[in-house]
């Protein structure tokens, strides 16, 4: 039973390390193993075959439902259980795709306000709406526009300024 729970400790040592280094080894290498550390191969899903075999050995061999030979088979089972459900999980966590990052290109079109009064010849402050968060940028316009007006962003040179224009109403 000591050799089962061994190779079940090593499996989840590895899979600790796996979490931890798992992207040092592709590197290591430079480019060599591209491509044979993904899907069956990569570090969880071995992590998870190793550590279920050695864990679903022990507990067969330790309740007496078989000898050795078969405490190894059932741990080879329940392992190749193990290292599917660690496969199909990392499948999906990879495809798992997330919302387009907001970028400057977003602004241009927006509303805000003025809230640091913009002079003719320099910059002023305003507050625009980017994705649902507020964001503050340096804005200049063409004329010179009050604290509180409402503009609409004309341009975005940059990601933090704004050229803006006053709504007409």
């Amino acid at each position: 039973m000591a050799w089962f729970l061994g190779l079940g400790i090593a499996g989840v040592v590895l899979l600790a390390l796996s979490l931890v280094f798992g992207g040092i080894l592709e590197g290591l290498f430079d480019g060599i193993l591209d491509g044979l550390l993904e899907g069956w191969l990569s570090l969880p899903v071995v992590a998870g075959f190793t550590a279920m075999t050695g864990f679903g050995g022990a507990i067969a061999l330790g309740s007496g439902w078989a000898g050795p030979v078969g405490a190894a088979g059932i741990g080879a089972v329940c392992g190749v259980g193990t290292g599917w459900l660690a496969y199909r999980l990392s499948r999906m966590l990879m495809r798992d795709q997330t919302s387009v990052t907001p970028t400057k290109d977003h602004l241009l079109g927006t509303a805000g306000r003025v809230v640091t009064a913009i002079p003719a010849d320099g910059y002023g402050e305003v507050l625009l709406t980017l994705a649902g968060q507020p964001l503050k940028c340096a804005a200049r316009s063409d004329r010179p526009v009050p604290r509180g007006t409402e503009v609409w962003v004309e341009a975005v040179p940059s990601s933090t300024s704004v050229v803006v224009r006053p709504v007409e109403r």
